[in-house]
């Protein structure tokens, strides 16, 4: 066989019309996700009536997913690459499915929490697949740079779909509806999936290292909840404790990973300058964005005085900023370079979010509409170019791993920015003083949350009920802005991080053999 007829079956295994329609399942994985994701957001003033959390499990509701996601990424990346992708997404799918019926219905706090530390196992088991999939069905760079746009831009259409659903859904089912949407995309996922998606690992993955799965587990939750409690309470000898084990877990599991011959977590990925600044600048962009975005959905019901459904339209310009970012990144990325484009896009939502410090209970809409669509469009072709960069760095045998790590830095800066922007805004708002005449248990309640507040103040008559709520909205504003403005300054220091770690950064050209 001459070279020219190699090249011609190359070309052809590469670019076998089937494996758009994979892609199209895939990404249903990611919808799924982002979805349950958003949702919260909208659910968590209905969720707080019913559940009656105090603002430290609220928190925990909001981010125990994430911290669980993220111990797991680098095992569940890992143990994809050896049991099968395919094999992996189909199980989480089935799980993911069955444990968002058991947050549909949980009836105290305590069940909430643990429904979605569940729920943060399955997604682990999804994330990492899909990516890792994607890498191993796209040989040509420049389908691959937009198969991973239509992953990124369906992440956020989940983003934007999450809460104009659960919008619709709050109006007219109780929260825990919201949850059950999840039902339909999972069963189309797996019956779909088990027929079109091919099946791909890594041919010689040596055993899985339980110590290991362990270790990343312990060390990264015990650091997040470390810094978490540190950002809420103050330094104590638990929180001191919870971080020495963390830390000492996380230096244990690196020593293990350098040392094993087939380690869970191959650490030469991070010897390459492209792969460190693009998982740093995932971590860092989206601890700066997590903890506004977690609260903005409050600002406009609890503040605004907007219902579930207008609130979740008045978040779309976000996704779609980010859907079109997300198509266009990696052509933009090709013409110009990969570090204009990325920093470009961090410095974008930076300012974006500076001008958050300007919000007040009455500013329009055009305001918000045009600071959420810089966001979108910002976030949008920072991600979907360093998640490129990410797989294109290393060999196909590693994906998983490699889209695992980049999901880890995701997962991490979301409960790390939720932890700690949300300590601030929670910080600032508890320091309200009450208006005078307010029974003290009402009082008690009101300092709780915003969602306390209004719930609270219920029970009052006018007269005392505007004053105090009032005083909260104004309190719970200055809260935010306050964590805007860090926000910013995060995603501000790390485009220009962006930019001295990602020079000389390209994106691949040429058909790569299958």
């Amino acid at each position: 066989m001459t070279s020219v007829d190699q090249y011609q079956d190359t070309v052809d295994a590469v670019r076998r019309p089937g494996r758009w329609i994979a892609l199209a399942v895939l990404v249903l994985a990611v919808l799924l996700v982002a979805v349950d994701a958003t949702v919260l957001g909208l659910a968590t003033p209905f969720l707080s009536e019913d559940l009656e959390p105090t603002g430290t499990q609220l928190l925990w509701i909001g981010d125990v997913y994430s911290f669980v996601i993220a111990g797991l990424l680098v095992s569940m990346g890992s143990l994809g690459d050896r049991i099968g992708r395919k094999k992996l997404l189909l199980i989480g799918a089935v799980a993911f499915g069955a444990v968002s019926v058991l947050n549909a219905y949980a009836h105290t706090p305590e069940m909430m929490i643990l429904a979605r530390a569940l729920l943060g196992v399955a997604g682990a088991t999804l994330m990492p697949s899909t990516l890792a999939l994607i890498r191993n069905l796209f040989h040509d760079p420049r389908e691959r740079s937009l198969a991973i746009g239509i992953w990124g831009a369906m992440a956020s259409a989940g983003a934007a779909v999450g809460p104009v659903v659960g919008g619709f859904l709050l109006e007219h089912f109780w929260w825990g509806s919201v949850f059950l949407i999840n039902l339909p995309v999972m069963a189309v996922l797996v019956v779909v999936g088990i027929k079109l998606i091919p099946e791909s690992k890594n041919p010689a993955p040596g055993p899985w290292d339980l110590m290991s799965v362990a270790l990343s587990l312990i060390g990264m939750i015990g650091v997040v909840y470390a810094i978490k409690e540190v950002a809420a309470h103050g330094a104590s000898w638990e929180v001191a404790a919870a971080a020495v084990i963390g830390v000492a877990a996380l230096a244990w599991f690196i020593r293990r990973q350098l040392k094993l011959p087939a380690p869970l977590l191959d650490m030469r990925l991070f010897h390459h300058r492209g792969f460190s600044g693009a998982v740093l600048a995932d971590l860092l962009t989206i601890l700066g964005l997590s903890g506004l975005v977690f609260f903005l959905s409050q600002f406009l019901q609890l503040v605004q005085g907007r219902g579930p459904l207008e609130a979740g339209l008045a978040e779309l310009p976000a996704a779609v900023g980010a859907v079109t970012a997300g198509l266009l990144a990696g052509f933009a990325a090709r013409r110009f370079s990969v570090r204009s484009v990325v920093s470009g896009g961090l410095a974008a939502v930076g300012l974006a979010l500076a001008s958050v410090t300007l919000l007040s209970k009455d500013t329009g809409y055009p305001m918000l509409g045009a600071m959420l669509l810089v966001v979108g469009v910002g976030a949008g072709f920072a991600f979907t170019v360093t998640a490129d960069v990410i797989l294109s760095s290393v060999p196909k045998e590693q994906a998983g791993s490699a889209s695992a790590v980049s999901e880890t830095a995701y997962e991490l800066g979301a409960a790390l920015g939720i932890a700690l922007l949300g300590s601030i805004v929670t910080g600032v708002y508890q320091d309200f003083v009450t208006p005078p005449g307010i029974p003290a248990d009402t009082a008690a309640a009101a300092h709780e949350s915003l969602g306390g507040a209004v719930e609270a103040a219920g029970g009052l008559p006018a007269g005392q009920a505007d004053p105090l709520i009032s005083v909260a909205q104004e309190s719970f504003v200055d809260g935010l802005q306050l964590a805007a403005g860090v926000g910013a300054s995060v995603l501000l220091a790390t485009a220009v991080a962006a930019w001295f770690l990602l020079r000389g950064q390209k994106l691949e050209e040429g058909i790569e053999h299958p």
